[in-house]
């Protein structure tokens, strides 16, 4: 992970003309008939003597989202280049544009500005934290098994400061956006290792590392211990791997914490589907199945750096779903952790068997809200597309962790446990099935099997980032391709929201 260097700069017609930049960024607006300029590019403008906009329209500048058009600055800046980005359309009654308009469009120019030195960012004075945020996801790629990676990022962005705010607030917002940032390569960085590398042992190990180097509290179980403690669910699912399973917690414990949170991320660090194999085409993707534990790991780690004054817990099920002489099979039955007993009709439904034992175990730390994430279901993909979570819970808190995920940029959509699902579950043999039996609801069915895992009267939340933890297309906005680092955003802002109002 390579994140550039940031700074502030003061917001001025001088300071901006003699920045020592080899680029300026600037933000246009689609109007009703022509591009416009988005505010905290005057300056820029001046040098231009006014005229940038109608520039800017003779090059075919509209303005649309993630449009990048460059110009030479012609000597009237130290910079040689100007960088308009396209924020598309303001607010039509507010004329405003959203947090996640500057992110998107700072993750385009960052993209846009691979192997750059310096660049000085006027985005910044529309909104500092959102520009911080694109520029530094915008600029990520994952060059690690590469013999010729080609362009590094950029290699320094200063940010020109908003009006409104004094200094000192302006450097407290970078260095959150800067350390959330950060999370979230640190998610991406572990989703893209590949799965040779990235094993239930290995990522144990990472987690060790990450929580030595913040002052986390960290335990590992392996399988011996699993197996003595009865983990039924991580030892079945991880059974048919020569490389076996782990579970890990790590704790947070900040100044005077007002409320405790559990975090729970699924860790299947390659998915095959076991007996239950999955067909050829894309099984490659599964090397992003661990997504959930990264996110959760990242997010944890997060909170010790922002000193969130809470007690975050974390519990990362890590282990590798292969076909095999010892692997589980159809028709088996597991005795999870706590006591119940579960069927295994489809061995491909496997994470929520390691999520229930990590949830169970995550409710015996008392925690008053318990945050679950996963790359569970297909049928979440189905339902709302690669670009929305499901969320599903207890009704308040998942509706505010989906109203808070919508508002990070990451999008989430809260969804119902319909009641008559449940049955659906029943066994003959066991407890409970891991699935239905049949195809429909397989989203909300899922959300009902953790469900019963859910100590009573405990908030909690599950977010199901089958498609938004991973994107397989090209690059868009601050997204690269390959792992996203989704919900890392949502969980930091969540906490920050328990931080402040229980």
């Amino acid at each position: 992970m390579t994140v550039p260097k940031f700074a502030l700069s003061e917001n001025s017609p001088a300071a901006v003309s003699k920045n020592r930049a080899d680029v300026v960024v600037i933000g246009t607006l689609q109007g009703e008939d022509q591009v416009t300029l988005a505010p905290g590019a005057d300056a820029v403008d001046a040098a231009f003597d006014g005229k940038l906009a109608a520039v800017l329209g003779t090059l075919g500048a509209s303005g649309k989202a993630e449009e990048v058009v460059k110009l030479p600055a012609l000597g009237k800046l130290t910079a040689d280049v100007v960088l308009a980005v396209g924020l598309g359309k303001a607010d039509g009654s507010a004329g405003t544009v959203t947090a996640e308009q500057v992110r998107r469009a700072s993750g385009a120019a960052a993209r846009a500005l691979s192997g750059t030195d310096r660049v000085l960012s006027t985005l910044s004075a529309v909104d500092l934290q959102a520009s911080v945020e694109g520029t530094a996801l915008g600029a990520y790629s994952f060059t690690e098994y590469k013999s010729a990676p080609g362009d590094g990022p950029v290699s320094k962005v200063d940010f020109v400061s908003p009006a409104e705010g004094t200094v000192r607030e302006h450097r407290a917002t970078l260095k959150a956006a800067t350390s959330i940032a950060e999370a979230v390569l640190t998610a991406r960085d572990l989703i893209n290792t590949p799965p040779n590398d990235l094993f239930p042992a290995s990522f144990a190990e990472r987690a060790r590392k990450l929580a030595e180097a913040n002052g986390l509290d960290f335990e590992v179980l392996d399988e011996k211990a699993l197996k003595r403690k009865g983990y039924g669910g991580i030892l079945g699912v991880g059974g048919g791997s020569a490389r076996q399973p782990r579970l890990v917690r790590l704790a947070y414990r900040g100044t005077k914490p007002v409320k405790k949170v559990a975090l729970v991320g699924k860790g299947i660090t390659f998915d095959s589907g076991g007996i239950s194999i999955k067909p050829a085409a894309n099984m490659d993707q599964m090397t992003s199945d661990m997504s959930g534990a990264a996110g959760v790991l990242a997010s944890v780690v997060l909170a010790a750096k922002l000193k969130y004054p809470l007690e975050v817990i974390a519990y990362l099920p890590l282990a590798e779903n292969l076909p095999s002489a010892t692997a589980y099979r159809p028709g088996d039955v597991l005795s999870m952790y706590g006591g119940k007993t579960v069927e295994v009709l489809n061995t491909d439904a496997e994470g929520r068997l390691v999520l229930a034992d990590a949830m169970v175990r995550a409710a015996e730390d008392g925690p008053d809200y318990l945050i679950e994430t996963s790359t569970l279901t297909g049928a979440q993909v189905v339902a709302l597309g690669n670009r929305t979570a499901g969320v599903m819970g207890s009704d308040e808190f998942r509706d505010r962790v989906a109203e808070i995920a919508r508002a990070t940029g990451e999008g989430g959509w809260a969804m119902p446990l319909p009641e008559e699902l449940r049955a659906d579950l029943d066994s003959r043999v066991a407890d409970l099935a891991n699935v239905t039996g049949h195809r429909w609801g397989g989203m909300l069915a899922a959300g009902v099997f953790l469900r019963e895992f859910v100590a009573d009267g405990l908030a909690w939340a599950h977010i199901d980032i089958a498609g938004p933890s991973y994107n397989a297309g090209g690059p868009w906005g601050y997204t690269a391709k390959g792992g996203t680092g989704v919900p890392v955003r949502t969980i930091a802002a969540v906490l920050a929201d328990i931080a402040e109002k229980g």
